[in-house]
């Protein structure tokens, strides 16, 4: 699930462009997934059109969708990233309000999750 935060100082082309990617990226959208056209994309997040097309077109020139007439934009089978620990970190800490919430509890709350991804 992608949401975009007003108050978040990244632009919200960037935001959409870094959820893509760290799902794509992760593998939970796999190649070959079709995903929303832009104008629906945009209506689900409440952005501008413009702004969804330039997620998509900068996530197209790094190779992770390709988009192709009466097809759509697909997420691309041959070009999925390897993981990027240091790339998911940034995201992850970018999403947390730093204000409100203390370092060793973002710690702890990874650590949990962690242990429960892994127990399954």
């Amino acid at each position: 699930m992608i949401t975009v935060d007003a108050d978040d100082p990244t632009p919200p082309f960037e935001q959409i462009r870094a959820a893509l990617a760290a799902e794509i990226t992760s593998g939970r959208l796999a190649g070959g997934h079709r995903l929303p056209t832009v104008r629906q994309l945009a209506g689900d997040l409440h952005v501008a059109v413009g702004t969804a097309a330039r997620a998509y077109r900068e996530l197209e020139e790094t190779g992770l969708v390709e988009t192709r007439r009466s097809q759509g934009t697909l997420v691309r089978h041959d070009q999925i990233e390897a993981f990027d620990l240091d790339q998911a970190t940034a995201e992850l800490v970018r999403t947390i309000p730093r204000d409100k919430v203390a370092l060793a509890e973002v710690l702890k709350a990874v650590e949990t999750a962690w242990n429960l991804a892994n127990s399954d």
